[in-house]
C-alpha cells in the first residue's frame, strides 16, 4: 500500500478512526482527525500551539469552548447533503464534542499563535468549478479569501460519477509568490455509494515522488508535494475534505505544464 494513503482503523475508545500528525505524515503543518461518536458520547481536546477546524461531517453535535455551548452543530445524514456545519477554535482552546446522535466529526488542525475567536463557520453558495467531465461542486468552510485563521485551508468538494477534479493535474509545493505557494495537503474521501471507488495519483515532474492509489470510503490521501489529480469511478458521486497549510496561507497552484492545456483551452470557451 501507498505510504500516502491512510486507511481508517477500527474505532477506539475515543472513537478515533484516523489520525495524520505532522510526525507521522513527515511534515510540518497539517494535521487530520476523524472521530466517530454515538449518540451522548464525548470527545474532549485541546491543540496546543494549533489552531483547529472541527467540521461536522455527519449527524449532529454540542460543542463546548470558551465557556461558550454551540448546541445542534450539523444535522447532515451524509456529506453529500448540503454545507458542513463548522466550528473554528484558536490554538490552545479546549473542547469537548458531545454527539446528539450518531456522529462523523474531522478536526483539522495547523500552526497557530492564538490568535482570532471562537466562531461557528456556515459556509453559503456553492462553487461550480469546470464543465463537462471536469465539473465539480466546491463549498470553501475556511478560505484565502478571509482573514479569520492563521495557516488554516478547509474546503468541501463532490466529484460527480465519472468526473475528474483537481485537474488539470496542479501542485502548490513551492514558496514562489506570487506565481505559486507551499501547501500540504490531505484529502478525506467519501463515495456515494459507500462501496464505490475512485483514483489518485501524486506524482512530481522529476517522478521521484509517483503513486496512484486507489481510494475508497473513509480513505485519506497525504499530499506532501507534487500533482495530484482525482478520478471519480462511473456510477459513485466522490467527495473529498481538503485541510491545506503552509509558510503563507495562500492557495496558489501551478498546473502541471503538460496538460495545462485543458485549463487554457476551457478558458477560450467561455
Amino acid at each position: 500500500m501507498s505510504p500516502l494513503l491512510v486507511r481508517p482503523r477500527a474505532r477506539g475508545a475515543d472513537g478515533v478512526v484516523t489520525d495524520v500528525t505532522p510526525e507521522s505524515a513527515g511534515w510540518r503543518y497539517v494535521g487530520f482527525r476523524v472521530v466517530h461518536l454515538a449518540a451522548g458520547d464525548h470527545y474532549a481536546g485541546v491543540e496546543a500551539g494549533r489552531e483547529a477546524c472541527i467540521v461536522v461531517l455527519t449527524g449532529r453535535v454540542t460543542v463546548r469552548a470558551d465557556d461558550t455551548a454551540f448546541e445542534h452543530l450539523g444535522g447532515r445524514a451524509s456529506v453529500f447533503d448540503g454545507a458542513a456545519a463548522s466550528i473554528y477554535l484558536p490554538s490552545g482552546t479546549a473542547y469537548t464534542v458531545e454527539g446528539e446522535s450518531d456522529a462523523e466529526i474531522a478536526i483539522c488542525t495547523a500552526p497557530g499563535s492564538g490568535a482570532g475567536t471562537v466562531r461557528v463557520l456556515r459556509p453559503e453558495g456553492v462553487e461550480i468549478r469546470g464543465s463537462g467531465t471536469n465539473e465539480r461542486h466546491v463549498r470553501n468552510i475556511l478560505s484565502d479569501q478571509d482573514d479569520t485563521a492563521e495557516s488554516l485551508l478547509v474546503v468541501e468538494v463532490i466529484t460527480p460519477g465519472g468526473h475528474w477534479s483537481s485537474y488539470p493535474p496542479h501542485k502548490h509545493d513551492s514558496d514562489a509568490l506570487p506565481e505559486e505557494s507551499s501547501l500540504e495537503e490531505t484529502y478525506y474521501h467519501r463515495l456515494n455509494p459507500p462501496q464505490g471507488f475512485g483514483f489518485q495519483r501524486v506524482y512530481t515532474d522529476d517522478r521521484t515522488l509517483d503513486e496512484t492509489m486507489t481510494v475508497e470510503d473513509g480513505d485519506t490521501v497525504m499530499v506532501p508535494r507534487g500533482y495530484h489529480p482525482v478520478g471519480a469511478a462511473h456510477g459513485y458521486d466522490l467527495y473529498y475534505l481538503n485541510v491545506m497549510a503552509g509558510p503563507q496561507r495562500r492557495w496558489v497552484f501551478k498546473n502541471d505544464p503538460r496538460h495545462a492545456w485543458i485549463a487554457i483551452k476551457a478558458e477560450e470557451q467561455q
